[in-house]
Parts: C-alpha cells; sequence; structure tokens
C-alpha cells in the first residue's frame, strides 16, 4: 500500500483535475459508493466523480500512475458487489470512479442507434428515445431504480423484454491497461473522432461529428441478434442465456469494470402497442404448456412474461410496497435521488447505534396506506400459488385469449384474466417492487434473520420441473422463499430470508451444489460480482481485458493482486 505521503499526493492530484468537491474521502461522504446496495463493501482511497470524460481520463491516468486499484461504478444499483471494493485485503490503494456526472446520451441514426455515456440511465433514454416511438433494451425492473445503461452492458444484465435477450454491444469506446502497464484509449465506437484521446472524449462529449462519421459495419452488431431464436428453443437441454456465456462475451460487454469504458452505442427497439394478460395457477404443468405455445405457437415472441410466487407476492406487497407507491407518485427518475437521503440518514442512525430505524418507520407508514394492488390480483393471490404476468403484442392477443380460454376450460387448476391498462401496469410495477422487499423484511427484522441468500438462474429451456423443492434439513433454516423471475426466458431470481445463526455463504454454497445438479448456469443477468466465482471462461475474458489487473480486482473470486499473482 501507498505511505501516507504518497496517498495524499495521489489525493491532491485527483482534486487538481476535479476539484475538491468531486473528491470524497470522508467515510459519511464515501459510504453510498462504497457499499453494495444488497451485498458487499470495503474501504477507498477516494470517491472521484469526474464531470467530463476528459476529466474521467485523467482521473484514470492518474490513478494509474499512481499504481492505484481501479473500481468503476456508474448507479451502483447491482445485488452482487460488482462494482464496489470488498473487504479489506487488497495489495495497492482503491480509487472509486463514480460516472453519475457523466450522463449524456446522443441519439444517432434517427432515433435507431443511441450513443450513451457512463451515467446515461435506462430511465432518462426511455424518456429521450419516446419521440421517436422507440425504447432502449430495458423499460422496467432496473430502471426503476435508476441502473444505467452502460452497466447492464458491461454486466450482460438480461430484463424482462423477451425479444431483447442480455444488453450487448459490440460498439464502445473505452481505455485499457495493456501488458505493459501502459494506459490505452481504444475507439471501436464506430465513429470518426479524432486520434489523440484528448482530442477523441472532448469531440464525443460535445458531439462535435458530422452523421458522415458516423460508419455503419453490419458486421458489428449493437444489439444481440440471436437472442429471439435461442429463447425459442424450448426443447434445447441448455439456458437461454446467463452471464458466462463466451459467445456473448465481447470487449465491454461483459467487462464487469475490467476496462473503463467511455460510451457504448446501442441499437434502440420500436415501441408495440400491447395488453398484459393475469395468469394463476396451482400447477406448475400449466405455466410450463402457457409458456411452450407463447414460444413454439405463437406468430411472434410476446414482450414479457413475469412470474411471481404467493410468497413474492405476499412479501412485496407489504415490504415493497413504499417502493410502488413512490414510483406510482413521482416516477422512476425521482428514485436514486430517495436511494441516496435514504442512505444519508441511515449512515447517521449507525452512528448513534439507531441502525434500521429508517426501515422501521418508512414499513409503519406503509400501514396506514390503502391497499395499492388491484382487487382482481389479490383475488387470484387467494386462489393461486403460481401467478404469470404476460405482455403481447395488440395483434397476438386474440391468439393468447383463445388458447387461454380453452386451456382453462378444461382444467380446474387456474385461470387468467385479461388486464385493464390501469391493472396491467401495476402488476408489472409488483413484480418489480418484489425485487428489493426481502431486503426490507431483513432490515426490519434484524433480531430474527441472519441474512438473505440471493441466487439469479438460468434454467434448462427444456426443464418442466422448474418449481424448486429444498431438502428438509435446509428448507428448515430458511423463513421466506421468495421466487420470482423472467418466466419465459426461464430466468429466475431466488432470495432466501434465512434465520438468524445460520451461515449464509455456506447455504449459498449447497444451494450451487443443488443447481449444478440441476443443470442449471448463475449468474444469469446480475453478474458474478464478488458473491460468485466466475467460471472458466468469464476469468479469462477478464484477463484479456485487464492483464495487469488493475481494475475491479478480485471479481468473480478471483485474484486481487497485481498481475493476477
Amino acid at each position: 500500500m501507498q505511505p501516507h505521503s504518497d496517498s495524499q499526493q495521489t489525493i491532491q492530484k485527483l482534486i487538481d483535475i476535479v476539484g475538491k468537491q468531486h473528491v470524497l474521502t470522508q467515510e459519511s461522504e464515501t459510504r453510498l459508493y462504497r457499499q453494495g446496495r444488497r451485498y458487499g463493501a470495503g474501504q477507498v482511497l477516494a470517491v472521484v466523480v469526474p464531470g467530463t470524460l476528459l476529466e474521467q481520463w485523467q482521473v484514470l491516468q492518474a490513478a494509474v500512475d499512481a499504481d492505484c486499484i481501479v473500481i468503476m461504478q456508474a448507479a451502483n444499483t447491482g445485488l452482487t458487489g460488482g462494482s464496489t471494493p470488498f473487504g479489506d485485503d487488497y495489495d495497492r490503494p482503491v480509487v472509486l470512479m463514480s460516472t453519475r456526472r457523466l450522463a449524456g446520451i446522443q441519439i444517432i441514426r434517427d432515433g435507431q442507434q443511441v450513443i450513451c455515456l457512463p451515467g446515461a440511465t435506462l430511465d432518462r433514454l426511455e424518456k429521450e428515445l419516446a419521440p421517436f416511438n422507440r425504447e432502449p433494451h430495458s423499460v422496467i425492473g432496473s430502471s426503476c431504480i435508476g441502473a444505467s445503461v452502460l452497466g447492464g452492458v458491461c454486466n450482460n444484465s438480461g430484463g424482462a423484454l423477451v425479444r431483447r435477450g442480455p444488453a450487448y454491444t459490440e460498439l464502445a469506446l473505452y481505455a485499457r491497461v495493456n501488458e505493459s502497464g501502459q494506459l490505452e484509449l481504444i475507439n471501436h465506437l464506430g465513429v470518426d473522432l479524432g486520434h489523440t484521446p484528448e482530442e477523441i472524449l472532448s469531440r464525443l462529449q460535445n458531439q462535435q461529428y458530422q452523421t458522415a462519421d458516423v460508419q455503419h459495419n453490419p458486421s458489428c452488431c449493437a444489439s444481440d441478434q440471436r437472442y429471439a431464436h435461442d429463447v425459442k428453443q424450448v426443447n434445447e437441454a441448455t439456458p437461454a442465456r446467463f452471464n458466462a456465456d463466451p459467445s456473448r462475451l465481447f470487449e465491454a460487454s461483459g467487462s464487469a469494470g475490467k476496462i473503463c469504458v467511455f460510451a457504448v452505442r446501442l441499437d434502440t427497439f420500436e415501441k408495440i402497442p400491447s395488453q398484459v394478460f393475469y395468469v394463476g395457477t396451482n400447477s406448475q404443468d400449466d405455466l410450463t404448456e402457457i409458456r411452450r405455445f407463447l414460444l413454439t405457437d405463437l406468430p411472434r415472441l410476446p414482450i414479457a412474461g413475469e412470474y411471481i410466487h404467493r410468497v413474492a407476492y405476499d412479501i412485496g406487497a407489504e415490504y415493497g410496497k413504499d417502493t410502488f407507491v413512490f414510483i406510482e407518485k413521482f416516477g422512476t427518475a425521482k428514485v436514486p435521488a430517495a436511494f441516496a437521503m435514504k442512505d444519508k440518514v441511515d449512515g447517521y442512525l449507525e452512528k448513534v447505534g439507531m441502525k434500521g430505524l429508517s426501515d422501521k418507520v418508512l414499513q409503519l407508514i406503509t400501514k396506514f396506506m390503502p391497499n395499492h394492488l388491484p382487487e382482481r390480483m389479490n383475488q387470484f393471490r387467494d386462489q393461486y400459488e403460481h401467478h404469470l404476468i404476460l405482455r403481447i403484442e395488440n395483434q397476438d392477443v386474440e391468439l393468447v385469449q383463445q388458447f387461454l380460454s380453452d386451456y382453462f376450460a378444461q382444467r380446474t387448476t387456474g385461470n387468467f384474466f385479461h388486464c385493464t391498462e390501469e391493472e396491467g401496469r401495476k402488476a408489472f410495477l409488483h413484480r418489480f417492487a418484489v425485487a428489493g422487499a426481502a431486503i426490507r423484511y431483513r432490515d426490519t427484522h434484524r433480531s430474527e434473520v441472519e441474512d438473505i441468500v440471493a441466487l439469479d438462474i438460468a434454467l434448462r429451456r427444456n426443464d418442466r420441473e422448474w418449481v424448486e423443492t429444498l431438502p428438509k434439513d435446509m428448507d428448515e433454516l430458511i423463513i421466506h422463499k421468495l421466487y420470482y423471475g423472467h418466466f419465459l426466458c426461464h430466468v429466475f431470481h431466488q432470495d432466501y430470508i434465512v434465520k438468524k445463526g445460520v451461515d449464509p455463504l455456506a447455504m449459498e454454497h449447497q444451494m450451487w451444489h443443488l443447481l449444478d445438479d440441476r443443470g442449471a448456469e448463475y449468474p444469469a443477468e446480475h453478474n458474478v460480482g464478488h458473491l460468485y466465482v466466475a467460471k472458466p471462461a468469464l476469468k479469462q475474458h477478464y484477463q484479456k481485458l485487464d492483464p495487469t489487473n488493475s481494475f475491479n480486482v478480485g471479481i468473480g473470486q478471483t485474484s486481487k493482486l497485481k498481475y493476477w499473482k
């Protein structure tokens, strides 16, 4: 580690580049950045928040010259600790670079593509594309909590939209530290921006390029071109998508912070009029048959298909209620600021020995709020264990309506209803409020709960036994099991709220063995972070991108030492 005097010199250089107010060193200031939303935390030399791409390059150069580890962070909405430090056993000081101030979005090719700078959020991109009647890769879920566009690409995040697959591009502008320890800028954005880093970054920041400078190379993809085909292969004994899929690792895509990305170029998608169906059943076979029909017999793929188990429905209804109501009242754009404010309050309360008080107060307030979920959904909750929310393109609505009517006319195990616009909107919003509900449950039941074991898994496309049955000895250690996910893709989120005294890590490792036996891949879309072990292909991708091990070291439980020693 650097001597104190060297550390102070490094901090001063960073201050000279971005200004004192954008170099954070006090623990109260850095807390929001150096701990994950659900998992992972560690110490940093400084958090630096550059205001331009050129400042980002200069900060990076200063950190590399000072032999610091660099952790790139956008919105810090990940669930596996993948953009925060982890522990205190680093061999070099850690500089965390937050890209929150670099929120540029540049629309090109008449809205068919966009160039996004590091701090651009999905929520903002959705609004920017609205006049073009187009959408980004993901429009709900991560966008609700302020997730960044680049974060999705760098983590191969999947999302809920069945036709689009993992966030992916082969067009990016990024920096890496090469085998000789030299910092180099690589422009694979497909835009002619000049030659020197200063020229390239300044011209991009100010959008000083012409239409003729934007190259169109059909062999370079700006979205996943194969997924719509892959997800339909319901008889294949492999998952449709997962983070470590070698065929979907390319430079920035799947890089997980092992390079410093300045911009990505992405396809956008036509906004398609659609309607929502709500299905409830007590038989997993019903949902399996519906899934197979939708993926193989429907002329066009459904837009989305989201699953909620009854327990997840209940926990989400009670412990995700304030998130749901907040988004309803104020919109998704306000969510990151609300999280930041809550984090400051929590930091103060922890100092005075009142950890968890804010969650208990918020939870108490929600008890006095009226029921926020549609009556027909709540009736289905009482009748059925499994819930499926389907968003179908308008021209296929009649076919789906007929299929579901005929199917349940012959069975007493389930039923469906065609949602009103409000019911459909609230159904999907509830599904995504479920994702944070386990955290609130834990934070308001500290005396009973040890922690959460959170898995996101991809099952085989031909797996008909998708409902998990745990061994009795494991089941007895769990208070609640929350199952929810992207059902048509066979990607599930599984949150286990474990009893006080249980070792969550040991339980997670047991879970991995069960998943291996089922032929599942994991993680499916939140990347390895510091929670999972990077499989060989993923580790090789990291080592190729970052041969000196200077960026986001230790990711995927790899070496934290320089040159991967």
